[in-house]
Formats: structure tokens, sequence, C-alpha cells
């Protein structure tokens, strides 16, 4: 500490200048040029909420979002954009503010006199979003008090204008609009179409008769495969009947009768009756060697052998009837080959349906497909159109928003004139006396460390590498350092 103030007290002349010099350079400019502030706040808001241009239906949202903290800081941003500050400068006409004469003396061009202006307000403009809330602060900083309030204005207008180019392109109504006629005449042509297709191939709804077709066809396959298995099965009953007749027979007898015949036994018992009659008579009058006897006994023992071979001999009366297996057997053969005609015929006629249905269903498959690529056209076609009138619509709603000025950005506090400067001269005579005595301070410790002058024994050793014998102090600083001056001598 003893050094250091030892430092103040030679080089006090350069302390108390530069301090002097310092502080009243900082109290004319607070007093005769105080620095004025402008300010300016920008709402960020939901009022709206824009469909985005994509080949989608937009859907309504319903739930009410906040701003993010991305958001804020892109608006922020936005704010400090190169192209809005160009605007700005131009509109409040600071462009030829500030110019000097080495400038005009060069030569300067408009493009660079921009571009200084630009990086001079850019330097003032300070950007802020406000902590935890959808509100940016801007404020500007000028000696003069109406150019901040001017400048922030030009600004406020320079913003709101970018940011509706930037969130909302211009000419969509436009380009949705042609895009709605385009449309419209492709829906006609894939309606017109899809009826033409209809009207020559003489379908309706090709899928679901294809899938009928298929149905139907399905059915015959499953009717024509038990046919087959009828007719397999027919098969083999008429070979098994067939065989059953072999071994059964046609008729099987019922009853037998043994009867004798009486008319022929009455006729044979007459005649004999006569013949001995006859021999009787022939007797009386011939013996019975006698030839007529002779031969009427032969016929006599006739008639009784011809009796007695119809007594061993009656009549068999025989009854038969038809034998039920085989008549059931025979039914059945004819009635199976009469079915086996019928479903051949069947198999047949389900052969040729079948043929039939599948060709069927081949063309109205075919169909079916270019029906259905025709429909995926149409509907397609319809998506389009119904898109493009939505968009058209939102892009109407949109620029009515735009005209109305209905934005999601707002500008909440308007910039006004300031009344009082930034700082008050006090706070000015504050900065003063801090700026001053750090400088003054600085300003000694630098001439006392530039001064070829010796201050103590210490240094005159540590310079010649000699003792010291004896010092004198000076009366003032000024006999120190030409005392010092002349010791080294």
């Amino acid at each position: 500490m003893r050094d250091i103030a030892a430092v103040l007290f030679r080089q006090q002349r350069v302390a108390l200048t530069t301090f002097l010099v310092v502080f009243l350079a900082v109290l004319i400019y607070g007093l005769f040029f105080p620095p004025y502030q402008s300010e300016m706040k920008v709402l960020l808001r939901r009022s709206r909420v824009d469909p985005v241009v994509a080949a989608i239906p937009s859907q309504p949202e319903f739930e009410r979002l906040g701003v993010t903290e991305e958001e804020v800081n892109s608006e922020a941003e936005l704010l400090q954009d190169e192209e809005i500050l160009r605007t700005v400068v131009q509109d409040a006409g600071l462009i030829s503010e500030g110019r000097s004469w080495f400038w005009s003396l060069v030569g300067d061009s408009p493009d660079r006199q921009l571009a200084r202006a630009v990086r001079r307000i850019g330097k003032r403009l300070t950007i802020e979003p406000v902590h935890k809330a959808a509100l940016i602060t801007a404020t500007y900083d000028s000696s003069d008090r109406e150019q901040g309030a001017k400048v922030l204005r030009a600004l406020g207008s320079a913003y709101v204008e970018r940011h509706h180019q930037v969130h909302r392109p211009s000419g969509s109504f436009g380009f949705f609009d042609q895009q709605v006629t385009q449309s419209r005449r492709g829906l006609e042509a894939a309606e017109l179409q899809l009826m033409e297709f209809t009207r020559d191939q003489g379908v309706i709804a090709a899928t679901p008769e294809r899938d009928f077709a298929l149905q139907k066809l399905s059915e015959a396959e499953a009717d024509l495969r038990q046919t087959e298995v009828a007719i397999a099965q027919n098969s083999e009953r008429v070979a098994a009947l067939q065989s059953k007749l072999n071994v059964l027979p046609e008729r099987t007898l019922t009853q037998i009768r043994n009867l004798d015949n009486p008319e022929l036994m009455e006729k044979l018992k007459s005649r004999l009756l006569e013949l001995e009659l006859k021999r009787t008579e022939l007797l009386t009058q011939y013996e019975p060697s006698y030839r007529l006897v002779q031969e009427a006994d032969e016929e006599i023992a006739e008639a009784r052998a011809m009796i007695a071979a119809e007594e061993q001999s009656p009549i068999r009366d025989q009854t038969s009837d038809l034998e039920p297996n085989h008549a059931w057997a025979k039914a059945e053969l004819v009635k199976a080959q009469v079915e086996s005609r019928a479903l051949q015929a069947h198999q047949k006629a389900e052969t040729y349906l079948l043929a039939n249905y599948r060709d069927h269903a081949h063309q109205l498959g075919d169909r079916a497909i270019e029906q259905e690529r025709l429909v995926n056209d149409l509907k397609a076609a319809e998506d389009k159109y119904l898109l493009y009138v939505n968009k058209r619509e939102e892009a109407r709603i949109g620029d009515a928003l735009d005209q109305g000025g209905i934005l999601n950005v707002a500008i909440a506090e308007q910039p006004l004139v300031p009344a009082l400067p930034k700082l008050s001269a006090l706070a000015f005579g504050f900065i003063g006396l801090a700026l001053a005595g750090t400088l003054g301070v600085g300003m000694a410790f630098a001439a006392d460390r530039l001064s070829p002058a010796f201050r103590t024994p210490d240094e005159i050793t540590a310079y010649l590498g000699a003792p010291v014998l004896a010092s004198l102090p000076p009366k003032n600083l000024v006999d120190a350092e030409v005392f010092a001056q002349g010791g080294l001598q």
C-alpha cells in the first residue's frame, strides 16, 4: 500500500489532470448530449393458425397452443434481419447520418453508406425476448429524442410486413384456384371414362359380379364333385345288383297238389264196364277160348291197366310266384341304370356350366381390375378436387385475415418519444467519478512506469550494481527527480 501511495504521490500531477479531464468530459456529455432510449414491445399470440400447404387435407386444430420458446427466439432473430434493418434505414432517412468529410472526399457509394447506416443502427438496437413471456423488447439508444421512436416505428412496420411474407407466401389463392379448375377437368374425365367402360362392357359393379360368379363357380365345382361321387357309387351299385341277379332265381314254388282226373277215370271205368258186359254177353254165346272173347279179355286188361296207371300217376298242381329278392334287385338295377344315365347327363351339363362359369369369372376378373382402377382414379381425382377446393378456401380465409390485419404478432407497446434521458446527471456524475478515478490511477502508474528517474536507493543499487553510501530526502518530487538525474550524471 505504501508503494502504491508513493506512486500516486510521485505522479499526482498526471493523476489529477487525467481525473479532471475525464470527469469533465463525462459530465459535459451527460449534460449536453444525454442518451435517450426508446422502447417497443412485440407480442406473439395464437390469434390464427395458418394451414400447412401440403398434399393432405388440413385438420382443424381445436386445441389452443401457446407460443414456444423457439418461436420467440425465431421472431427475435427476424427482428434483427438485415433486410428489415435496410428498410428501417431507408424509411427513417438515416443513410446520410454520421457521414464525415473523409468519406465525401474518398467518393463513398450509396451501397456503402447504406451498409454503414445498417451497422450503426444494429449497434444501437437491442432485441431481447422477455423471460417466460411471449414478448420481445426492442430498444434503441440515440442522443436524438425523436430518432429512437422513429426508428422503432419503422422497425415495427417492416417487421410485421416481413413476418407476413415469411409465414404466409403470397399468391396461394390464385395457385389453388387454378388447381381447382384443372382437378375439376380431371374429375370429369375420370367420371366419363368410368361411365363409358360400364356401358361398353355391360357391367355395373364388376367386383360384386365377379364375387357372385366365383361363388357360383365354387358351388358348381362342389356339385360336379358330388355328381362324380354319385356316379361312382351308382356304378358300384349296378355291378353289385347285376351279380346278385345272377345268383337269385327269378321264380320260386309256393304250393304243390296231387289230384286225380275224375273225367278220365269215369270214362275208363265206363269203358271197362262196357267191355265186361260185352265179354259176359260173348260168354253166353261162345267159349272162353273164342277169339272175340279173348279180344274182349285183352281190352278189359288194357282198360284195367290204364285205370291202374292213372291211379298211380295223378295230376300234379304246382303254384309258383316271383322271387321277392330277385324282383327287388331287378327293380333296383333298372332304377340304378336310369339314375346312372341321369347322373351322366347331369355331369355333362355341370361340366359345361362349370366351363362357362370359369370363363365368365375370368372376364369379370379382368373387368373388375379395370373398373377398380377406374374407380381408384375417380376417387383420387375426387380427393384431389376436394383437397384443392379446401386449400383454396383456406387461402381465401388467410387472405381475408391478412387484409383485416389479424396476425400472430402485434405491437403491444408503441414507441414513444422519451421525455427523460436514459441516465440522470447524478448517474453521469458517479460514472464520471468512477471512470476518471480509474483512468487517473492508470495514467499515474503508466507515467511512473515510463519515467527514467530513480525513485529509491534500491533501484540505484539494482541498476549500477554498487552500494549506496548515503541518500538525502528531497523537498519535493521535482527536487527528487533533479537529484536522481544529477546523481546518475
